[in-house]
């Protein structure tokens, strides 16, 4: 009996996976066993997050799966928002935080193809205020700082002395600059006021010391490292750099949904949450969404179809549809890893590129994903990775905060995904 109740979940969510794929696909698909991909293990993808789901890890997801450049699965599931049990949909528009990044990394590489930018540049070129900074260092020589007459004073765990080069513009694009890197750093609060821009608030930033010396660890700059970015293409390019990314990325590969601040799409908008206690529970935007403020950090909206079109750029060499984007050289490039898996900060068999993780040695890393694999996720638990061997694209965007399982949960799906792939 038990064996039919298993036979019979196995039939149900492969069908499921059909019909789900089928109705809520506003892209067409393909049969998966076309692009030599397996209908039946694409299901365990979809079972994965309904998991979730069921769990009440997130309310809803989109999943996107895609080889040869061609879909072989789209499918939401859940639902939107738990108090209206609105059904998720494939064109929901979700907030992709730090999958923002690979984004501003691109921008940088299409200056520096037009000669605008280095990456040995220091950033102090593009924003003055940013050329001379301090850092936080252990205080390895016992250092006591003056005290008043008749006191004592201790040793104090750490001092400031100046850097002792500036950040440079691939520092900060492989999270190597030290800056807002969640060390000592988060001492000192930075808050994006009502209305302010990338250039009237990123001088501040000045005044806050490094969490190391530029280029000897690796520690990732959720937010700021991203927005200095975003500031250097404002200054290179003579653009805001929502209308460079408009302009130069979305616009020509025909990426509608992806947008800082757009009005009219909140229907399409699954409701934010947050696990507290267990508990999905309202949240709110951060308060640098200001309407002015154009994070490079995180800042886009995005589907994921939309963002499947950035990713397939990237898979074809830096080309889609008749238009080059990066050239090839560009897009290895941003696929090298700059900061290897032995520098301390970094996890095994992964290094990292410009603005993307790359996979430097499958085994260390524990992963199905090849050798050279790249990609990166979003503090609202969305994720993304390219396989260039396998030329997989896979995408999954759900919107809760402060999940303490995300990593698993992608590392869950990647393997999911991959071993669905069973022809050439």
């Amino acid at each position: 009996m038990r064996s039919r109740r298993v036979i019979g979940r196995v039939f149900w969510l492969a069908f499921a996976f059909t019909l789900v794929t089928a109705v809520d696909a506003a892209t067409p698909t393909v049969k998966p066993e076309s692009v030599g991909l397996s209908t039946p293990r694409l299901a365990r993808v979809t079972e994965l997050m309904q998991r979730n789901i069921d769990a009440g890890t997130f309310t809803g997801s989109v999943t996107l799966i895609a080889r040869n450049g061609r879909i072989a699965m789209l499918t939401a599931q859940g639902v939107m928002d738990l108090e209206s049990k609105t059904p998720m949909r494939t064109d929901a528009v979700f907030r992709i935080m730090s999958m923002t990044k690979p984004i501003v990394a691109v921008s940088i590489l299409m200056l520096a193809e037009e000669g605008k930018v280095r990456l040995t540049d220091p950033v102090g070129m593009f924003i003055p205020a940013l050329q001379t900074l301090n850092v936080t260092v252990p205080n390895t020589e016992g250092f006591t700082p003056p005290s008043p007459a008749f006191t004592a004073s201790a040793p104090q765990p750490s001092r400031i002395v100046p850097a002792q080069r500036p950040i440079l513009i691939r520092d900060l694009l492989s999270h190597t600059s030290g800056l807002m890197s969640s060390g000592a750093s988060t001492a000192y609060p930075f808050v994006v006021g009502s209305g302010e821009t990338l250039a009237q608030a990123l001088p501040r930033l000045s005044s806050i010391p490094l969490d190391f010396q530029p280029g000897t660890h690796w520690a990732y700059s959720p937010q700021y490292g991203f927005d200095v970015l975003a500031r250097v293409v404002e200054v290179a390019s003579g653009l805001p750099f929502d209308r460079f990314v408009e302009q130069r990325i979305f616009a020509p590969l025909g990426m509608k949904d992806t947008f800082f601040y757009r009005d009219g799409v909140q229907a399409r908008k699954p409701t934010l949450y947050q696990r507290i206690n267990g508990v999905l529970q309202k949240a709110a935007d951060g308060a640098f969404m200001n309407g002015a403020y154009f994070s490079g950090g995180g800042g886009l909206s995005s589907t994921a179809e939309d963002y499947l079109r950035f990713a397939t750029m990237l898979a074809n060499d830096g080309e889609l549809d008749g238009k080059q984007l990066l050239s090839r050289r560009s897009v290895e490039t941003m696929a090298s890893v700059f900061a290897p898996d032995t520098l301390p900060g970094r996890n095994a068999g992964e290094g990292f590129g410009l603005g993307v993780r790359v996979v430097s040695d499958p085994a260390a890393r524990n992963t199905w994903l090849s050798k050279g694999s790249y990609g990166w996720s979003g503090a609202y638990n969305t994720h993304f990775f390219i396989d260039p061997k396998e030329k997989v694209v896979a995408i999954f965007m759900t919107q809760v905060a402060n999940l303490e399982t995300r990593g698993q949960l992608r590392d869950d799906f990647e393997t999911a995904v991959m071993q669905a792939v069973v022809g050439h």
